[in-house]
């Protein structure tokens, strides 16, 4: 039975219903591709602490647990472990995001979420996304 990976993904959600994805950094895994900002769960960590930790690491800015509402999630099986991936919609936090680790940042529709080149756990939760907004 392969390893359980569990990586916790935010779709922030703007006051017009954008979203805001980021652009993997060169030197990364998958580097150029879109995602949804997060990542693993730390030891003894729930979904929504990952999330918060994440996205005060990744992009500088602060919410709550209470913020995170689940939408879905991908599992993937990959070979060196299986990926699960559920995906949380904020919007509600203070600051405005910044790219902290060198990725690009860009807020996009809805509708033009499942055009972008993303991982592949990602493609699903993008369409998931975009049917639910």
């Amino acid at each position: 039975m392969a390893k359980l990976l569990l990586v916790a993904a935010c779709a922030l959600v703007d006051r017009d219903g954008r979203v805001l994805m980021a652009r993997r950094p060169a030197g990364k895994e998958m580097a150029g591709l879109w995602e949804f900002p997060g990542g693993k769960l730390g030891e003894n960590e729930t979904p929504e602490e990952a999330l918060v930790r994440e996205l005060k690491e990744e992009l500088a800015i602060d919410t709550e647990a209470s913020c995170l509402a689940p939408i879905g999630f991908a599992s993937e099986a990959l070979k060196e472990f299986h990926l699960l991936m559920p995906l949380f919609v904020c919007r509600k936090w203070s600051g405005m995001p910044v790219p902290v680790e060198g990725q690009e940042l860009k807020w996009v529709k809805p509708s033009a979420l499942t055009s972008m080149e993303m991982p592949p756990a990602d493609r699903p939760l993008a369409a998931q996304l975009r049917d639910l907004l």
